[in-house]
C-alpha cells in the first residue's frame, strides 16, 4: 500500500426536498453569492424557482450566470470571474451536474488569480486558492460535488484538460435523488458510464495490498451496474436513484484511490475525443474505456481477472487467464449496451481522420497512465480499437 493523506471536508446532505433548505445552510457562508447553473431543465422542473425563493428568504443577495454547457468552455468561466470580482462575490452555489460544478470551481479558482485562469489547465500555475463552493446536484455522473477536481474545454485549440485545488472542494453539496427523475434517459446512462471509470481508473493498479479498497472499488461497481438495470425498468425507483446517486459521490471523492497509484489515461483519451466532437464525457468513456482495456490488460493480467470474478461473476474455474479476463471486459461492454450506450466510435459516426492530432494532444504533457505508460503511438492505437 502507497503513503496517502485523505480529507474529505464537504458536508453532504442527502435526501428528499433538501434543496429547499438550501438559504439557511449558505447563510453562515455568505450573504452574496453566483447562482450559477445550466440550461433551461431548472427552470422548467421547478428547482430554479425553489431554490430562489429559499435563498432570499435567507436574505441572500443572488448575482446569477447561466447557459453552462456539456463540456464547459472558457468564455462562460471569464464572464463568472469578471461578476465575482466586480461584485466582490466570495461564494458560488452551483446547481447543476458536472459540468456547472466543473465550471463554477474554475470561476473560483480563477477569482483569486492575477492571470488567465487558463494558465491552471495549461499547467503555467498552480491552483491553491478559491472562492467557496456549494452544490445542488442535478445529474450523478462526475462526482464533482464532491471532489476537488475541474475540467473545462478550450474551443480555441480543441484542448480538455483538467486541474485539482483542494480549496475547490464544496464546502458542502446537496444529494436529492427526487431531482433525477426527470432526466433523459441517456444522462443516466452517461453518468453511470462516467462513475464506473471513475473507478476503473483507481481500481486497475499495480500497488499490492490493496485489499480495503479493492473491496470497496469491487462493491461500489455491483451497485452501480445493479441499480443500473433496476433504473432501466423503473426509472423512478427512488432508492435505485439513491444508490446510483451516493455511488458517484463515493467514486471520485478520492476515498477509492488511497493507497494505490492511480491511472486516468482513459480519462485523457477520451477528453480529446469529447473536446473534438463535442460528445458527452460518458458516452466517449464507454467506448475509449473498453478500448483502453483490451490494449494493457496483459501487462498486469492478474488484475484483469480479478476484476471479471469479483466484479462481473466470470465462472473462477476457467484456468486461461486471458479467457477470463476478456470475458470480463465484454461483459462490462455488454452492460453498457444494455443501458443504451454505444461501445464503437463507428456506431456514432466517427472516423479515423483525426486520430493523429487528438493522440498527439492527449499526449501533450508527455506520457499518460501508470497502470501502463501510453505515449503518442500507444493512444493512437487504442483509437483504432475503439473504431
Amino acid at each position: 500500500m502507497e503513503n496517502f493523506e485523505l480529507c474529505l471536508p464537504t458536508k453532504m446532505i442527502f435526501g428528499k426536498g433538501e434543496e429547499n433548505k438550501v438559504g439557511e445552510h449558505i447563510k453562515p457562508y455568505a450573504d452574496k453569492i453566483l447562482l450559477h447553473f445550466g440550461g433551461g431543465s431548472v427552470k422548467r422542473s421547478g428547482l430554479y424557482e425553489r431554490v430562489i425563493n429559499s435563498l432570499k428568504e435567507a436574505g441572500i443577495e443572488i448575482f446569477e450566470l447561466g447557459g453552462v454547457k456539456a463540456n464547459p468552455t472558457l468564455p462562460l468561466v471569464y464572464e463568472g470571474i469578471k461578476i465575482c470580482r466586480e461584485n466582490d462575490i466570495k461564494f458560488i452555489l452551483a446547481v447543476g451536474g458536472g459540468s456547472v460544478i466543473d465550471s463554477a470551481k474554475a470561476i473560483g479558482v480563477g477569482t483569486l488569480y492575477d492571470g488567465d485562469v487558463w494558465d491552471f489547465f495549461a499547467r503555467k500555475a498552480v491552483p491553491t486558492k478559491s472562492l467557496q463552493i456549494a452544490t445542488i446536484l442535478t445529474i450523478p455522473a462526475a462526482g464533482s460535488e464532491g471532489s476537488a477536481n475541474s475540467v473545462i474545454t478550450n474551443e480555441e485549440t480543441k484542448v480538455k484538460t483538467g486541474i485539482k485545488c483542494q480549496a475547490s472542494r464544496p464546502v458542502f453539496s446537496i444529494l436529492n435523488p427526487e431531482l433525477c427523475f426527470t432526466l433523459p434517459r441517456e444522462q443516466m446512462a452517461y453518468g453511470v458510464c462516467d462513475m464506473i471509470c471513475h473507478i476503473h481508473e483507481r481500481y486497475f493498479t499495480n500497488s499490492l495490498h490493496t485489499d480495503v479498497t479493492d473491496g470497496l472499488c469491487e462493491a461500489t461497481l455491483k451497485t452501480i451496474i445493479r441499480n443500473a438495470k433496476i433504473l432501466v425498468k423503473d426509472y423512478r425507483n427512488y432508492n435505485a436513484w439513491a444508490e446510483i446517486m451516493w455511488s458517484g459521490t463515493i467514486a471520485h471523492n478520492g476515498m477509492l484511490g488511497v493507497g494505490r497509484v492511480e491511472d486516468w489515461a482513459s480519462h485523457m483519451i477520451e477528453h480529446q475525443l469529447s473536446a473534438f466532437y463535442n460528445i458527452a464525457h460518458g458516452e466517449g468513456l464507454a467506448i475509449i474505456n473498453p478500448a483502453w482495456m483490451r490494449y494493457v490488460f496483459k501487462d498486469n493480467i492478474k488484475m484483469f481477472v480479478q476484476y471479471a470474478i469479483n466484479v462481473h461473476g466470470v465462472d473462477s474455474s476457467l484456468r486461461d487467464e486471458e479467457a477470463l479476463a476478456l470475458e470480463g471486459i465484454r461483459r462490462y461492454e455488454k452492460f453498457l449496451n444494455e443501458i443504451g450506450l454505444k461501445t464503437k466510435l463507428n456506431e456514432i459516426g466517427i472516423k479515423d481522420e483525426d486520430f493523429e492530432e487528438m493522440s498527439k494532444k492527449a499526449t501533450s504533457f508527455g506520457e499518460i497512465g501508470n497502470f501502463k505508460k501510453l505515449n503518442a503511438d500507444d493512444v493512437k492505437e487504442i483509437y483504432k480499437l475503439a473504431l
